[in-house]
C-alpha cells in the first residue's frame, strides 16, 4: 500500500449522540468512536483544521435540535479553533460556510469521517470533490445502520455492506484507505 499524502483538515460528520450512543447507535459504534477519537487527536496534534457537522433533524426525529440525541457526542475544542457547523441537508457544503472556512484556512486536502455512510458522509465527500478538494475517506471511520428487509424482494443488508457500497459509489475521485490510522495530517 502506498503512503497516504497528508490532509490539512478533518470533517467529522454528524457524530451525534442519537447515532453513536445508547440503543439507537449504529452497529459497532464503540469501534467507530475509537477511530474518530484517534483521527481527532492526531488532527489536533498536527494543527490541522477540525470541523464537526451537526445535523438539525426534523421534529420528532432522534436528531431534532435541542434533544439529547442532537448533541455532538465528541467535544468540539473551540480553544484550538475547531468549528461546529449546523446543517439541515446531507451535504455539509450545501447551505453552510464549510467551503468558505476551508478556503480561508488554506485547506486543499481533507479527510471525512462519521455517520451515515450512504447519506451525509457520502454527500459531504462528494460535495468536497465537486469543489476540487482532495478527499480521503478512512474505511473504518464511518458507519451506518443495517437496511431492513423489504418483503418480497430483499433480505436485510448489513451495515458493513451498506458502508462499503457507499464508498464504491463515490468512484475513484475519493481516496478510500483501509484504516483511520493511515490518515496523515498537516497544518494548512
Amino acid at each position: 500500500m502506498r503512503p497516504v499524502e497528508p490532509v490539512q483538515a478533518l470533517i467529522v460528520v454528524d457524530m451525534q449522540s442519537a447515532f453513536v450512543g445508547g440503543d439507537g447507535a449504529v452497529p459497532h459504534a464503540d469501534r467507530l468512536l475509537d477511530r474518530v477519537r484517534d483521527l481527532l487527536a492526531r488532527a489536533r496534534e498536527s494543527g490541522a483544521l477540525v470541523v464537526q457537522l451537526q445535523n438539525d433533524g426534523e421534529p420528532g426525529t432522534p436528531d431534532e435540535p435541542g434533544t439529547p440525541g442532537w448533541e455532538v457526542h465528541l467535544p468540539v475544542d473551540t480553544d484550538r479553533g475547531e468549528i461546529l457547523l449546523r446543517k439541515t441537508v446531507d451535504d455539509g457544503f450545501e447551505e453552510s460556510r464549510l467551503e468558505e472556512l476551508l478556503r480561508e484556512a488554506g485547506v486543499k486536502e481533507l479527510a471525512v469521517c462519521g455517520v451515515m455512510s450512504e447519506m451525509c458522509v457520502s454527500a459531504t465527500a462528494r460535495g468536497a470533490v465537486e469543489r476540487d478538494f482532495r478527499v480521503v475517506l478512512p474505511h473504518d471511520a464511518h458507519g451506518t445502520y443495517d437496511i431492513p428487509a423489504a418483503e418480497g424482494f430483499s433480505d436485510v443488508v448489513p451495515a458493513a455492506t451498506v458502508s462499503r457500497v457507499a464508498e464504491w459509489a463515490l468512484g475513484d475521485e475519493v481516496e478510500v484507505v483501509a484504516r483511520a490510522r493511515d490518515v496523515v495530517f498537516s497544518k494548512p
